[in-house]
């Protein structure tokens, strides 16, 4: 079997969901190729020739794939799937971006969100929110799959010398390009790789208030993140949400306050290693997967928490 690896960067540095990606690929088994497409990224090729694990890198250098836009990134991949038995990318937005239009172009089945192998043509990957799992095996060709990294430990970023070999890309699409980026700087942590984070809901009760979330954050050096009415209320930005419709955590410790818990939210953080909710309902769904639960007003309990911190 081959695999290629399509690997998610910034054109700097390797995204650390590539890691857990190749994780996913390693079980699988069989000869591993990983993909780099950008411009001028020759510190991630450097970070993919010394992944564990890693035989080839392919490196498509174009202009039309700085930006990581699908149609190009696509079509690039769509062209040298035929050589590989799997492509495997993580389950992020780039993921979801761009490997639902290779599926369409090959006219295959794509298997998404993996949480297991079971074997090279079997899967297993959530549905219904997260609240049951679904065992899917493939019968095509070329199984196109997305791994959601937090169930896969990453692979060592060292050990690993493969060859690089240049590919050739000139298939631009030309009925779309990139504009601007508009980019949110912190020095938190990464959400999707934060080791605490610290999310507040609907009961934090107002943007101003928002910042009790984020003061935890700052004193626990945490991501911070928000429920998805949060968001719709304006109290957090979008990519601070956690849920089936925003971004999937895993984190060591995941604090839910005045998140009530229901199970759209539960799919984005229960895989978390340990749970603690604030809630002033005591009958609060957040309550019956928490690890430790605090029934109490979040504007008393928190300024508690951080003078004992």
């Amino acid at each position: 079997m081959s695999i290629l690896v399509v690997a998610e960067h910034d054109n700097a540095s390797l995204i650390s969901g590539t890691l857990s990606t190749l994780a996913a690929a390693k079980i699988i088994g069989g000869d591993i190729t990983v993909l780099v497409a950008g411009e001028n990224a020759g510190s991630v090729v450097t970070e993919a020739q010394a992944l564990e694990g890693v035989s080839k890198v392919l490196v498509a250098d174009n202009a039309a794939l700085a930006d990581g836009l699908a149609e190009n990134i696509g079509n690039l991949v769509s062209s040298i799937a035929g050589n590989y038995s799997h492509v495997l990318t993580p389950a992020s937005n780039f993921g979801k971006n761009f490997m639902p239009r290779v599926a369409a172009k090959l006219d295959v089945m794509q298997v998404s969100d993996i949480v297991e192998v079971v074997s090279a043509d079997t899967f297993v990957r959530p549905i219904y929110a997260g609240n049951a799992l679904m065992t899917v095996k493939s019968n095509d060709t070329v199984k196109l799959i997305t791994v959601r990294s937090t169930a896969f430990d990453a692979v060592e970023a060292t050990g690993g010398s493969a060859a690089v070999e240049d590919l050739a890309f000139s298939d631009v699409f030309a009925g779309s390009s990139f504009i601007s980026r508009d980019v949110t700087l912190s020095e938190r942590p990464e959400l999707g790789t934060a080791k605490i984070v610290v999310s507040g809901g609907r009961g934090v009760g107002s943007k101003e208030n928002f910042a009790v979330i984020e003061g935890l954050a700052e004193k626990l050096n945490a991501a911070v993140g928000a429920s998805r009415a949060a968001v719709d209320l304006g109290y957090a930005p979008n990519d601070c949400q956690v849920g089936q419709t925003g971004k999937v955590v895993a984190p060591e410790i995941y604090f839910a306050i005045a998140i009530s818990g229901a199970i759209q939210h539960q799919a984005g953080m229960s895989e978390s290693k340990i749970i603690v909710a604030i809630n002033k309902d005591a009958d609060a769904p957040i309550f019956n997967i928490a690890d430790y639960g605090i029934v109490g007003d979040l504007f008393d309990v928190v300024p508690e928490l951080m003078e004992v911190l």
